[in-house]
């Protein structure tokens, strides 16, 4: 049995969550929060850290500084017309984005959405173990397998899933203490 292939679907849908998360506003500024948007630049969709330097230079505060100053417009449009939820503040050379503060009713409302999300990882990940064993059980079948080995192949599959379901569990506390802690 292929153990490989389920391992590195597992792990990707980690890092899918992983990504995910880095993306969710935890109160204090993340640039991953700019990955999903994109600019127009000279007709070809751009990500804006391919155009502008990114900094962090206060724990809620984000600056955009473009190399190229004729899309600093195009900037502020692309993050009005996005979802984060924060105006940009256009002074002509650079764009800042500044963080509110999280209140208590917010931060909960984040520790539900992650949770969500958490959860949906692990239905993949279980879905991903579901494949395994039918593959298995597929392979016994045919006579490439004895019951002792698909018995093994199962429990194998089974102490990946448990693994990487405690990986995503793990994650997920610590999100859920910096949004509560922030």
């Amino acid at each position: 049995m292929e153990y490989e292939n389920l391992k590195e679907r597992m792990e990707k849908t980690i890092n899918n969550f992983a990504e995910k998360l880095a993306e969710v506003r935890a109160g204090r500024a993340n640039p991953a929060i700019l990955n999903k948007i994109k600019i127009d630049y000279y007709g070809t969709p751009t990500p804006i850290n391919q155009v502008a330097g990114i900094s962090v230079p206060e724990a809620r505060l984000i600056v955009i500084q473009p190399w190229d100053m004729s899309v600093l417009k195009e900037i502020e449009k692309a993050i009005l017309a996005s979802d984060i939820g924060i105006n940009p503040n256009n002074d002509g050379k650079v764009i800042r984005l500044a963080f509110p503060e999280l209140n208590e009713e917010r931060r909960k409302e984040l520790v539900k959405d992650i949770k969500k999300m958490a959860e949906e990882a692990k239905v993949a990940i279980r879905a991903i173990r579901r494949d395994g064993i039918e593959e298995a059980k597929a392979e016994q079948k045919e006579g490439n397998m004895t019951e002792d080995e698909l018995k093994q192949a199962e429990n194998e599959i089974q102490k990946m899933t448990d693994t990487h379901v405690e990986e995503i569990d793990e994650i997920l506390g610590k999100k859920e203490k910096e949004i509560m802690s922030v």
